[in-house]
């Protein structure tokens, strides 16, 4: 498939997921003047004027733009929306969530079920997805680092095993208005905590509650707060097909 086929496929793709945004037109014209705006990087296409989130054909990746926000104590999620769930999760986008859902459609890959509860735990399903974090450090060296090496098992001591799975979050609808709102912007756009809103989850069982989290953030493995970052999200390569 050519480049462009991608980008009007896209295109198509993000005109459908915004009509149910959960921003106001209000909040996006904020955003437009508040944002810097600066060249994308070569070989990649930004879904957004607004939003730091990019689609590299190519390579098949979908990078987001953020800053480490916590470093030191239990987790929910490994990432949020900024202005969402900074005091639980390692890094903040400077993206809406139903950006990041449309990038990943583009690349390939394909959303399963968020976790069920009821009337028995289902994991959730969802194309597994790998996601790195990258950096430039003050001597100007890029670091690329799994994500999974910066969260740690309270149990084991060890980092992070499992795979984030594409379940794919879902829709929320004002009885009021009949608008129509994606459930990850509420926070939840990569999850070390089972949601019912996730967009990237464990297919482990994870509990939500304080008493029972079962991650933490692994200090040692995370740049300084405030960092500028960028997640890469790709689809793992099936290696039984190898």
């Amino acid at each position: 498939m050519s480049v462009v086929t991608i980008v009007r496929s896209l295109v198509i793709t993000t005109t459908v997921l915004v009509a149910f945004g959960s921003c106001s037109e209000a909040d996006t014209k904020t955003e437009e003047a508040a944002q810097q705006k600066a060249p994308d990087p070569e070989g990649r296409v930004r879904l957004s004027p607004t939003d730091e989130v990019w689609i590299d054909a190519k390579k098949k990746e979908v990078i987001v733009g953020g800053k480490i926000c916590f470093r030191k104590g239990l987790l929910e999620m490994f990432a949020c929306p900024k202005g969402t769930k900074e005091h639980e999760s390692v890094v903040a986008v400077n993206s809406k969530a139903y950006l990041v859902h449309t990038g990943l459609l583009a690349i390939g890959a394909k959303p399963g079920t968020p976790v069920q509860y009821q009337p028995e735990y289902v994991a959730a399903t969802g194309t597994p997805i790998n996601v790195e974090v990258e950096w430039t450090t003050a001597d100007g060296k890029t670091i690329r680092r799994r994500a999974q090496d910066m969260v740690r098992h309270l149990r084991t001591r060890k980092p992070l095993q499992e795979d984030w799975i594409f379940a794919g979050s879902g829709f929320w609808e004002d009885e009021t208005t009949g608008k129509k709102y994606y459930q990850a912007e509420g926070g939840e756009l990569i999850c070390v905590s089972n949601f019912s809103t996730a967009m990237l989850d464990l297919p482990v069982e994870s509990s939500q509650a304080n008493s029972n989290l079962l991650f933490e953030a692994l200090s040692d493995n995370i740049p300084e707060l405030g960092t500028d970052v960028r997640l890469i999200l790709s689809v793992k390569k099936d290696e039984k097909a190898d």
